[in-house]
């Protein structure tokens, strides 16, 4: 059996089951701020039990490429919304739940430009940049009470190009 995981671009469709792409394709929703501006409305589905949204920058470390995938997350009490602080692609990881355990992991890309929400309770990787200076706004919950599970896999996936 391969443990190895194929990156794939990074496609709305094919990742509508783990959460929301951000981007600005298309044309914008609404023109606002005296037509110098286009809004591209309401793209992420932010989603709390309790607690309320907050806002943190994180600073990750660069990785490189294959990546060994041993550890994937979740977080069952709220979505969590990644937006890059710089026009670098990023890698995102998520695994399908399978009767409460993460299935056979995933592997995107985005492109520059592209932001993620992971809907609550979907298994991903870590944050993963790929580039300096791996900076992020992210959008989370914020509140009293555990929100991480963590799934450690016996055997490694190799992440590849």
């Amino acid at each position: 059996m391969s443990r190895d995981i194929a990156i794939r671009p990074m496609d709305a469709a094919a990742f509508a089951l783990f959460g929301d792409v951000l981007d600005t394709a298309g044309a914008p929703d609404r023109i606002i701020n005296a037509g110098l501006c286009g809004r591209y409305h309401d793209r992420a589905r932010l989603d709390f039990t309790e607690g309320r949204a907050g806002l943190s920058l994180f600073k990750a470390e660069p990785r490189t490429l294959p990546l060994s995938l041993d550890l994937v997350e979740r977080h069952p009490d709220g979505s969590q919304c990644f937006v890059p602080m710089s026009m670098d692609p990023f890698l995102v990881i998520v695994a399908p739940d399978e009767d409460g355990l993460p299935g056979t992991p995933l592997a995107f890309r985005t492109a520059p430009g592209q932001a993620i929400n992971l809907h609550k309770g979907t298994w991903h990787g870590v944050l993963t940049p790929l580039h300096a200076p791996g900076l992020f706004a992210v959008i989370d919950r914020i509140g009293d009470g555990a929100n991480l599970e963590e799934h450690r896999f016996d055997t490694p996936y190799t992440v590849r190009n």
